[in-house]
């Protein structure tokens, strides 16, 4: 099979999961009235999808840092890190991240994607382990190909699982780096963080926490699972990404070890990527401050979450096994979420349709994000969609 065939072969096989050819990934959002608005296809729709956890996109604090930042830098930096692209807003971002975990250092990186590639190839190696949970997101993976380390994964927050296969290690595990998430991107559940470092410090390993999903959320500085469970002393290195809760684009690595800072010049997704524009530097260290005082946004994201997670429980959807800003429903299969998906699109609310392989189990989900700004009145309209869509689903 030819390198162009192989595309045929995945359009076909994204054709019979999608046989009207709807445009359901990657739709075109044609403006953006608010964090909770925008339009698409020519009409208003209410967006339940864009992971902006606190709501802070059109914010006057980051819309006015981003500005001045064009104003007075350009538009780019034209170059990477170790090049002409070291501004001084970059090191200022790193110190205040730093701060923030209060840890010793921080680097950060173009993208949140980059901030898993570049740390994790660069922390392990030939003959070294890493242990990665079953459902980890995709830039895990990838980091541990670029790495060429031996990979190991371990089933969903299976902590006899993850036992079993440190144990199996011997030696071995002092060289192995374990890698989890604060808050999982498919299914919206919380890694138990308590009982992995317990076997972290078994087996002496290194662990490593992506709080993508989780910062901004958990904690009440919104530092993530590690401020929740009181466990950042216990953690060796925290990944994440500008492109949640900050609404920018980037990500970051912070750490107590000294040898943090010696990843700059091993990490080729640093090394040889452009670094972020002065315009999102800016408006992250704004939207750093908001997330960090913004105790108040975090708990109206909850209640808007834990007020939408009841509601379809009780209404019998399969969701997640907690509450939290992701809600996923799931479904049997990709025709009955894709019904789903199409009868809320035509009550003008957007969510994110997950198949498989992507989706966990073979399931199919329809995946809702909330955020801090959405309404009461929002959350009532969207329950209102799914119990009337319930009856109609094919079981």
């Amino acid at each position: 099979m030819s390198l162009l065939e192989k595309l045929d072969t995945a359009a076909a096989a994204r054709k019979a999961q999608l046989p009207d050819g709807l445009g359901a990934f990657g739709i075109p959002i044609e403006e953006t009235y608010s964090a909770t608005e925008a339009r698409i296809g020519g009409r208003r729709v209410l967006m339940l999808g864009t992971n902006n956890y606190l709501g802070l996109s059109f914010t006057p604090e980051c819309r006015q840092a981003a500005h001045q930042a064009i104003d007075q830098e350009g538009t780019g930096t034209t170059g990477s890190r170790m090049a002409n692209g070291n501004y001084s807003g970059h090191r200022a971002l790193e110190q205040e991240f730093a701060e923030f975990y209060q840890c010793r250092a921080c680097i950060v990186f173009t993208t949140g994607y980059q901030a898993n590639l570049g740390t994790i190839s660069g922390l392990v190696g030939t003959g070294d382990v890493v242990l990665i949970d079953g459902d980890a997101h995709a830039s895990i993976y990838d980091g541990c190909i670029l790495s060429g380390a031996d990979i190991i994964r371990f089933r969903h927050n299976d902590m006899a699982d993850l036992e079993k296969r440190l144990r199996r290690l011997g030696e071995r595990s002092r060289n192995a780096l374990i890698i989890v998430e604060g808050i999982y991107s498919m299914l919206g559940d919380q890694a138990p963080l308590a009982e992995i470092v317990k076997l972290k410090n078994a087996y002496h390993s290194t662990l490593l926490l992506d709080e993508a999903h989780s910062l901004g959320v958990l904690g009440a500085t919104g530092q993530g699972l590690v401020e929740k469970t009181g466990l950042i002393k216990e953690v060796d290195f925290i990944t994440g990404t500008f492109s949640k809760s900050l609404c920018g684009i980037g990500g970051y690595c912070v750490s107590n070890h000294p040898q943090l800072d010696q990843l700059r010049y091993v990490s080729h997704p640093y090394i040889f990527t452009a670094s972020p524009s002065p315009a999102t530097i800016a408006s992250t260290r704004a939207a750093l401050k908001l997330l960090r005082d913004g105790q108040l946004l975090r708990e109206r994201l909850w209640r808007n979450a834990q007020h939408l997670y009841a509601s379809l429980k009780e209404m019998g959807y399969q969701v997640g096994p907690e509450p939290g800003p992701i809600v996923a429903v799931m479904l049997d299969s990709p025709q009955q979420a894709l019904a789903l998906w199409n009868g809320l699109m035509a009550d003008d609310i957007y969510v994110n349709l997950v198949l498989p392989p992507a989706a966990p189990d073979g399931k199919s989900l329809v995946r809702c994000s909330i955020n801090a700004a959405h309404t009461l009145e929002q959350i009532d309209r969207v329950c209102e969609t799914f119990s009337r869509l319930y009856a109609s689903l094919e079981r």
